[in-house]
C-alpha cells in the first residue's frame, strides 16, 4: 500500500506541479500581455507626440508660406502705388510743361501783338508828322 500511496502522492505532485507550471504560464502570458500592451501605449504615446510634431510643423511651414505672400502682395501693392504716384506725377509735369508752354505762346503772341501796335502807332505818328508837314511845312523850322 505504500507503493500505492507514494504514486499517489506522486500524482498529486506531479498534478501540482502541472498546475503551477500552467498557472506560472498563464501569468508569464499575462505578463507578456500587459508589456506588449505596455509597450503598445508608448508606441501610441511616441507616435501621437510625433504627429502632433509634424502638425505643428507644417502649421509652421503654412505660416510661413501665408507671410510670403502676404509679404509679396504686399510689396506689389506698394509697387502698384508706387508706380500710379510716379505716373501721377508724370502727368502734373507734363499738364504743368504744357501750361506753362500755353502762357509762354500767349506771352510771345502778346509780345508780338504789342510790337506790331506799337509799329502801327509809329507809322500812323509818321503820317500825321508828315500830313502836318504837308499843312504847314515851316513849323518844323
Amino acid at each position: 500500500m505504500t507503493g500505492n500511496e507514494d504514486l499517489a502522492r506522486e500524482g498529486r505532485l506531479q498534478q501540482a506541479q502541472s498546475e503551477a507550471e500552467i498557472e506560472a504560464g498563464r501569468h508569464a502570458e499575462e505578463a507578456r500581455q500587459r508589456e506588449d500592451e505596455a509597450r503598445l501605449a508608448r508606441e501610441r504615446t511616441k507616435t501621437e507626440r510625433e504627429r502632433e510634431r509634424l502638425e505643428n510643423e507644417v502649421a509652421a511651414q503654412e505660416r510661413e508660406v501665408r507671410a510670403e505672400r502676404e509679404r509679396q502682395e504686399t510689396e506689389q501693392r506698394v509697387q502698384a502705388e508706387a508706380q500710379q504716384a510716379k505716373a501721377q506725377a508724370e502727368r502734373e509735369r507734363a499738364e504743368q510743361e504744357s501750361a506753362a508752354e500755353t502762357a509762354e505762346q500767349r506771352a510771345e503772341a502778346e509780345r508780338l501783338q504789342a510790337a506790331k501796335q506799337e509799329i502801327r502807332l509809329e507809322q500812323e505818328a509818321r503820317r500825321a508828322e508828315a500830313k502836318a508837314d504837308a499843312i504847314d511845312p515851316e513849323e518844323d523850322k
